[in-house]
């Protein structure tokens, strides 16, 4: 008999049943909340990279991974309202030919991401196995807005700090992906590609702009999560979570210049993940007042009541969302 296996249940049913082992709503976000007497309430995220899953030393350097270990882990309590970032904690597991110059550059890499966004290393763990994992835990401090998955409204606004699927084509040109003769990729479009893939960035400033641009100061919660698993399974866990509809307009999708069309293309923009980008939902004045400020953000649909799922404004461009979003398993 066919024993049930993680690939049979998939990530999402993975966390929902590890959930029942934690206290009520642990695994509604990404990060924890721990909250303190003094009300700087910490946040606290850990993410993992592993070698020929997440990378190899084909797509990218030590240092450039480094970089992207810390800034997954930022990302993640950016999207919860973190203000600042207090440190991490790093757990290592190398084989034991792995050269020391690979562990420095790795280091090295990791000490310039926090220097950029802050915080320090805390300690960490080190341990022999059969191939390389980066397993980072990152601590913040909550800011005074909450961002959650399950705070979105019907009537909301949905926006976008920025482009999606860059990330991916630059993992598809880093493997050496032919893509044949039906695209020709321009130089600006396969370096700005290589560059979000290899040195994601992260917006600090995002949680200041939005106190700045708020129109009701009652407001304390608003719905947020980060594409690092694609704008569709952002999408759906907001949705999921705040029980609501979210209806796309794929017009006022944001892409990049020369991105180029056709089915393909809107899969990887959609489903290619670590991007690293803010979805979140505002009030519309609210909305209208951060696009003025920051011309990065993009509206790109608004939430109604309903089955919690996803739409396209425009109905020919469902067929999309029959695709497999990415799989941890």
């Amino acid at each position: 008999m066919h024993k049930e296996t993680l690939g049979d249940i998939g990530e999402k049913e993975l966390i929902n049943r590890l959930g029942k082992f934690m206290p009520k709503n642990q695994i509604s976000d990404d990060c924890a909340l721990i909250k303190t007497k003094n009300n700087n309430n910490l946040l606290v995220n850990t993410d993992s990279m592993v070698e020929n899953i997440h990378f190899n030393n084909l797509t990218i350097c030590p240092q450039d991974l480094g970089w992207k270990a810390v800034v997954s882990n930022i990302s993640d309590l950016l999207s919860s309202g973190s203000k600042k970032t207090i440190g991490i904690t790093i757990s290592l597991v190398l084989p034991p030919r792995t050269e020391w110059i690979w562990v420095e550059e790795l280091y090295k890499g990791i000490n310039k991401a926090l220097k950029e966004y802050g915080g320090i290393i805390l300690g960490g763990d080190c341990s022999k196995g059969n191939e390389k994992i980066i397993s980072i835990t990152a601590f913040g401090v909550q800011g005074e807005l909450e961002l959650r998955r399950n705070a979105c409204k019907p009537g909301d606004i949905i926006l976008t700090t920025g482009i999606h699927g860059l990330s991916k084509l630059g993992f598809l040109i880093q493997n050496k992906i032919n893509f044949g003769n039906e695209f020709s990729l321009n130089k600006r479009l396969i370096s700005k590609s290589i560059e979000h893939f290899c040195r994601p960035k992260v917006y600090p400033n995002f949680l200041n702009n939005l106190l700045k641009t708020r129109s009701n100061k009652k407001i304390r919660k608003i719905g947020c999560t980060d594409s690092s698993d694609g704008l569709f399974q952002a999408l759906q866990d907001l949705a999921i979570a705040s029980n609501c509809k979210a209806i796309i307009n794929y017009e006022k999708i944001p892409k990049v210049e020369d991105w180029p069309k056709g089915d393909k293309w809107d899969e990887y923009y959609f489903f290619g993940g670590e991007d690293y980008e803010l979805i979140f939902s505002l009030p519309k004045k609210w909305a209208n007042n951060l696009s003025k400020l920051d011309k990065n953000i993009n509206e790109i649909g608004f939430f109604i009541k309903g089955e919690a799922s996803i739409e396209f404004k425009d109905n020919k461009k469902n067929k999309l969302f029959n695709k497999t979003p990415y799989k941890h398993f």
